[in-house]
Formats: structure tokens, sequence, C-alpha cells
């Protein structure tokens, strides 16, 4: 009678610590859409280049016109 219950013990033991265990993910995909300036403008690099740089050069000009224009 021990033995049985022995055996039966140690059945259900290793029937239960075998078994599979389900594990349920869900996949959640979430789209963002991000603007950025090069989606607002249709240029290319190198007019995007050229603004910059005329910009630099329109800062250095402006420079030199107040400096002539001041008599300081």
């Amino acid at each position: 009678m021990k033995k049985l219950i022995l055996v039966l013990a140690v059945a259900l033991i290793a029937f239960s610590s075998c078994r599979e265990q389900k594990t349920e993910t869900k996949e959640v995909v979430r789209e963002v859409h991000v603007e950025t300036e090069a989606d607002n403008d249709n240029e290319g690099i190198l007019e995007r280049a050229a603004k910059e740089v005329d910009k630099e050069v329109n800062q250095e000009i402006d420079k030199k016109i107040e400096d002539i224009g001041n008599d300081d």
C-alpha cells in the first residue's frame, strides 16, 4: 500500500512539473508619424546648404553696414 501511494505521488509530481505552460502574449504595433523639416521642403541638400550660406553672408553684410553707418 505504501509503495502504491509512493508511486502515485511520484507520478503526480512528474506529470505536473513537466506539463507545458502556455503563456499568452500580445503583440502591439504602434505607428508614429514624425514630421521633420525635410518632410516639409522638397529641396535638395544643395538648396538647403545655399540657404544657410546666404543667411551667414547676409548677417555679415548687415554687420558691415551697421559699422559703416556708425560714425562713432
